[in-house]
């Protein structure tokens, strides 16, 4: 397969893309990001692009695509929701509009988040906002489309949110790593990777993806 990954600077992309470089279902992958990840593979292109809004000026270099991973985000913390949806739902439309336009086949992936809200009528902003996104992805018209709703991630083999908290939470965690993931609703960076790969080989039926169902297609 051929993967187009959206967000590789951060902890879920660079997930994704560690995943990819290593899989032999995984023949190619361009990252595109604002700024360079400074990551050298064989395998690897990498677009540096500032505007997420507009893709028509590297719309030549996102033919011949299967599947991609949109792994951008950003917390909701301290914006208002005109901004927050321009650039959780107007961005990842434009990618979305892009890639089905060039590459109707496509298998899209969208990384939202656990407790997003499908009616889009909750009261909770972020959650509207991912919901509205979901759904848009899940109706546009790609061969195939899930969202994928993470929720607790225990990041693996050296990856670190950009987060600061997060990341203070994960070392004061990090003697109970192995307990906590037994549990179903707790996953791995790599399993979240693995899952995003194996969905494409594997179609399911169900498109909304909690952390139980990340994990059994991280096995599949």
């Amino acid at each position: 397969m051929k993967v187009i990954i959206t967000g590789s600077s951060g902890m879920v992309g660079k997930a994704a893309l560690l995943e990819c470089i290593s899989s032999p279902e995984v023949e190619r992958v361009l990252v595109i990001n604002r700024k360079s990840i400074n990551i050298s593979h064989p395998k690897l292109n990498e677009i540096v692009h500032n505007d997420f809004s507009d893709f028509s000026s590297i719309k030549n270099h996102l033919s011949g695509y299967n599947i991609c991973f949109h792994c951008m985000g950003i917390s909701a913390l301290g914006l208002n929701e005109d901004k927050y949806s321009h650039i959780t739902y107007t961005m990842t439309n434009a990618l979305a509009e892009t890639l089905l336009e060039l590459n109707p086949n496509t298998v899209f992936n969208y990384v939202s988040g656990a407790g997003t809200d499908s009616s889009e009528k909750g009261k909770i902003m972020w959650a509207r906002v991912k919901g509205k996104t979901e759904n848009r992805i899940l109706s546009i018209g790609f061969k195939d489309a899930y969202a994928f709703r993470p929720g607790i991630i225990l990041p693996e083999k050296g990856i670190k949110s950009r987060t600061g908290w997060y990341n203070l939470f994960y070392t004061l965690t990090k003697p109970i790593f192995p307990l906590l993931k037994k549990s179903d609703s707790v996953i791995t960076s790599s399993q979240l990777g693995k899952a995003m790969i194996n969905i494409a080989v594997h179609p399911q039926e169900l498109k909304h993806l909690e952390n139980r169902d990340i994990k059994k297609i991280a096995r599949l």
